[in-house]
């Protein structure tokens, strides 16, 4: 565990009003930074926290190294006791419905005329324009923004497998907050940041959006695209396993058909450059995977990651709980959960000082740190 007082954020609070993954997201990484993220709940917890399914996994994922505050908005008291803890925050986190924060007396505007040093960080939809009324999913920007056309086969869009935009809008709202505290350190004033998921979901498309505007020719879905590269795919091996495997050079290309100890391909003159062997990349793909189907997948592992040639095993998410790498890297750590049972726990993806952003402390139980919150608020010794 690091020591949060060691940690670049310590010393900053956050109030966090979220649910679902975009909201927690952004607090998660401000947590892990080192800020103190107060995550205000409704009596009976977050409804995240009972998700079944393809969501039960969101609350341990992306609200560790926060505490708990239950608070009911709809009693006067518990809602009077939300902008009190607001006037004591640097950062106030929220992804609810358009206007529904501004209904209850908690939007930017009322906020900062009690607070103007607070910096207001809204996870939306839509930025400002005409769709930003709408409600939207992670789901519902991406068959909106090209995303699911792109990963889908020709009239059947498909979502990408993870929220994607959900995590890269709390992301970016993550950044929006950087920043305004590094400006805030020159103005002595904070600001309201928006990160919305359809603007993200758009970034995503862009160089597809960029490729039309050079070409003139809509892309088609990714499963059927003329490659850049002639290698470039997935092979079955010896005993149905799977690899992905590239050779996006000339050089590349030369050291795989060494490593296959085929010269009748190295020396064929069709198939010397790059842009010939995507020329005839179907019947290039063909004699491959009748080659690679011969081959036993630990050997061929082994050759390729010798030669340095690019290539990856076909990976379900949980059998990366195993995976050497993100273990001995120190990127899969134990974490506490709210039953009182160890789980384990990706970190953030950085290293700084030659350290990982670690775990502080267990997933919160709903309301575990509520009297302790509530108490240094009103002024209680001893808490």
């Amino acid at each position: 565990m690091n020591s949060t007082d060691t940690l670049p954020l310590a010393g900053i609070r956050v109030i966090e009003f979220s649910h679902m993954v975009m909201g927690p997201t952004c607090g998660m990484i401000l947590a892990d930074l080192g800020a103190e993220v107060i995550k205000v709940e409704p009596p009976g917890g977050d409804k995240t926290r009972r998700l079944p399914g393809l969501g039960m996994g969101f609350f341990r994922t992306f609200n560790r190294n926060k505490k708990s505050l239950v608070l009911d908005l709809g009693k006067e008291s518990d809602l009077a006791a939300a902008r009190k803890l607001i006037s004591t925050a640097d950062v106030m986190l929220e992804n609810f419905r358009p206007g529904q924060m501004a209904r209850m007396g908690l939007g930017y505007e009322s906020l900062n005329e009690e607070n103007p040093r607070l910096i207001y960080a809204a996870h939306k939809g839509f930025l400002n324009g005409p769709y930003e009324h709408r409600l939207a999913l992670d789901e519902v920007v991406q068959m909106m923004g090209g995303l699911a056309y792109m990963t889908g086969l020709p009239g059947r869009p498909l979502r990408a497998g993870a929220s994607v935009n959900d995590i890269m809008g709390g992301m970016f709202g993550a950044m929006g907050v950087l920043a305004a505290l590094h400006e805030r350190a020159r103005t002595g004033r904070g600001q309201e940041i928006q990160s919305a998921l359809y603007e993200n979901c758009a970034l995503l498309s862009s160089q597809h959006m960029q490729q039309f505007q050079m070409s003139g020719v809509p892309l088609d879905p990714m499963p059927s695209r003329a490659s850049a590269w002639g290698v470039y795919d997935v092979f079955t091996l010896a005993g149905g396993r799977q690899l992905f495997v590239a050779a996006v050079s000339d050089k590349q290309w030369l050291t795989l058909c060494e490593l296959l100890e085929r010269p009748d391909l190295r020396d064929d003159p069709g198939l010397r450059t790059n842009a010939q062997r995507v020329g005839c990349r179907p019947q290039l793909l063909e004699r491959l995977g009748a080659i690679l189907r011969e081959q036993d997948y630990d050997v061929l592992i082994r050759k390729l990651d010798k030669a340095e040639l690019p290539y990856a095993p076909i990976q379900r998410p949980d059998q990366l709980l195993d995976d050497p790498h993100l273990i001995e890297s120190g990127g899969l750590v134990d974490m506490q959960v709210e039953d009182g049972s160890v789980s384990k726990a990706v970190l953030l993806p950085l290293m700084m000082k030659g350290r990982r952003l670690g775990v502080q402390r267990p997933i919160p139980s709903v309301g575990e740190h509520s009297e302790e919150i509530l108490n240094t608020l009103n002024g209680i010794p001893g808490h």
